[in-house]
């Protein structure tokens, strides 16, 4: 159930936004339509196919409520980046470099990437910060191959997703993607 909670780094707010659930979870099921080639844990969407016993609590969870498989997720975080801003900002100012990817001296900030860069993260405790981790870093923590497949689909959904998002006049500055084994 997407609830309309608010957070901001990691804190949750005292007042809920009216219907922010409902738009989160039709955003996010777009998205995964969209990349319907990426297998995801979605098992229902439509609260009229959920079990009977939910059936009573169906006006609350129209439209932002899924059944989903149950996932065990992946100990980082996959962030892409399409244009230098926020912490990969302040890393690259610091060392010209954003976990571990060296880039051109003197960007400005936002500025476009030539390339889209995968910058995993920690996945921190609830009202913890997630720390940014090198390539290196997330190998040692997820293996070398599931950490290529991670990042060859986090790329890859990126770069798609960019282009739709452009054609419609949105620019897509960085997202992060989070990854579960199933079964």
């Amino acid at each position: 159930v997407t609830t309309d909670r608010m957070s901001a780094f990691d804190v949750v707010m005292n007042e809920p936004i009216p219907y922010k659930g409902v738009v989160l979870n039709q955003i996010t099921l777009f998205w995964m339509d969209h990349f319907s080639s990426v297998e995801n844990h979605l098992l229902e969407t439509n609260v009229a196919k959920f079990p009977e016993k939910l059936q009573a609590h169906a006006d609350l969870l129209e439209n932002r409520a899924v059944i989903v498989r149950k996932a065990k997720p992946l100990p980082i975080e996959c962030i892409v980046r399409g244009h230098i801003t926020g912490s990969g900002w302040k890393d690259y100012l610091a060392t010209g470099a954003v976990c571990g990817h060296a880039l051109p001296k003197n960007l400005l900030e936002s500025a476009k990437l030539e390339k889209a860069l995968f910058t995993p993260s920690t996945k921190a405790d609830l009202g913890e910060h997630d720390e940014n981790i090198s390539v290196d870093t997330a190998g040692e923590m997820l293996g070398d191959s599931l950490l290529q497949e991670v990042q060859d689909a986090s790329l890859t959904i990126f770069e798609q997703g960019r282009e739709f998002a452009e054609t419609k006049g949105i620019i897509i500055a960085d997202t992060k993607f989070e990854f579960g084994m199933c079964d």
